[in-house]
């Protein structure tokens, strides 16, 4: 067992708090049946995204290629030598809006493509990919390489702009290219969930908000002209942890294209006691503050941490996402479409069409709590239900179904009225009285 009083002051804070940010964000999501709240704070929940990323970002500016830079740059852009208080909070509120220029386009970019990149999750080949990129990005986090540019080139950014107003903010879009070796791993998984939700505007937000999170220590030193505690080991720290985010985001990715693997995965209620203790027992033993230049043994320990803490999260997570109970069992869907609409014009019954995927988490999530609930459950009685099983779009039929319904991506759940009229289109998870307000009036 390790001994957290053998570690140093930084180090064991961080293994300490990041023990309890564990505990605190896995046993609130069980008890209260969340489920996929991670997933759903990067795609559907604005302001749990936003919060997501302005840790992001404040997590990335505590790394080993930006921290250093804090004090150096804002010299540069003369926060210490402002007239004034104000005139220093200006200058510094001006260079973290260079960086925020710099970065939110990405976001947009990210949202506007989202249709396609929800559309090629069905694709094994790509979500293998992306797995494949979050691991790289995990690597570079744990220290096996490092994004580094070229020091002429850094040197050079530094010096952008000068003093004043305009200095201070060229010199905030330069430095986005210059903290890319750290942030880079960070953003890009904002980057990959914002494309999911197929919103430019969430994600121009999103990365706004990771930048204010990144500019807030250069922010605060030149405002107040603060002293920063000196960079050293607890900045790998930083990392290990993010390079563990990214591992289990990976793993997330690859369980949500492997449906067979979930579910190995039991329901009973002491299996994500079990995945928390073993991720908490990771994080102790070494999965953050220990380091892969720290001898052999350490190394080891550190691996098998790493291990443990990925392994007991992502365990956590597929079985919050599972179903207590069958879902939906009393619920009779049709899979063949024309059979169902037929059915609804010769019963001049309304229709609920639902396109779902194994891979989309907000599909499962209305699956399980919304077309459950009892009012809701009630009123679907008197609709007929079409689930179209869109995990597959290469499949020529689904493909054409959904180009007919105008479906970009998923969720998406159209209630056609009784006369084949659509009333209600739903692109996301849709909280049960929501719901049930709404179809409670389509005849």
């Amino acid at each position: 067992m390790l001994d957290l009083r053998s570690l140093s002051g930084p180090r064991r804070a961080v293994s300490i708090a990041t023990a309890a940010l564990l505990v605190l964000i896995t046993v609130p999501a069980w008890a209260g049946g969340l489920g996929d709240a991670f997933n759903r704070a990067l795609e559907k929940g604005p302001v749990y995204a936003g919060i997501a990323a302005f840790i992001g970002g404040l997590g990335a500016s505590l790394t080993p290629c930006v921290y250093p830079m804090i004090a150096v740059t804002v010299a540069v852009f003369g926060a210490k030598k402002a007239k004034s208080r104000w005139h220093a909070m200006g200058l510094s509120s001006v260079y973290v809006l260079g960086i925020a220029a710099m970065y939110t386009p990405l976001g947009v970019v990210a949202g506007l493509t989202g249709s396609l990149f929800g559309s090629a999750l069905g694709n094994p080949w790509v979500v293998g990919a992306i797995a494949i990129i979050f691991f790289v990005l995990a690597l570079a986090m744990f220290g096996a390489f490092e994004f580094v540019l070229p020091s002429s080139l850094t040197n050079k950014a530094a010096t952008v702009g000068g003093v004043g107003f305009l200095g201070a903010f060229l010199l905030g879009l330069v430095s986005g290219i210059v903290c890319a070796p750290c942030t880079g791993p960070v953003m890009t998984g904002i980057l990959i969930m914002i494309g999911k939700t197929q919103n430019p505007w969430l994600g121009g937000v999103l990365l706004f908000l990771f930048s204010l999170g990144l500019g807030v220590p250069f922010w605060l030193v030149g405002t107040f002209a603060i002293s920063l505690p000196k960079s050293g080991a607890w900045m790998n720290s930083v990392k290990s942890f993010f390079g563990v985010v990214l591992l289990v985001a990976g793993l997330y990715f690859l369980k949500n294209a492997l449906p067979q693997v979930t579910k190995l995965v039991p329901v009973a209620g002491w299996v994500p006691i079990a995945a928390m203790i073993l991720a908490v027992a990771g994080l102790a033993a070494g999965a953050i503050h220990l380091g892969f230049d720290e001898g052999r043994a350490k190394a080891a320990r550190k691996l098998v941490a790493i291990v443990a803490s990925v392994l007991g999260l992502i365990v956590a997570i597929t079985w919050l996402e599972k179903p207590r109970v069958v879902p939906q069992s009393d619920l009779v869907w049709s899979v063949q479409e024309a059979e169902a609409l037929a059915q609804a014009k010769a019963q001049k019954r309304p229709v609920l069409i639902d396109f779902t995927a194994e891979w989309c988490a907000a599909c499962k999530e209305l699956a399980r709590v919304t077309f459950t609930q009892a009012d809701v459950r009630g009123e679907l009685d008197r609709f007929v239900l079409l689930k179209i099983d869109a995990t597959n779009d290469d499949d020529p039929v689904v493909a054409d179904t959904q180009k007919r319904y105008k479906v970009a991506g998923l969720p998406t759940v159209i209630i056609l009225d009784s006369a084949g009229t659509e009333r209600l289109r739903y692109t996301e998870f849709v909280e049960p009285p929501r719901f049930f307000a709404a179809i409670k009036d389509v005849k």
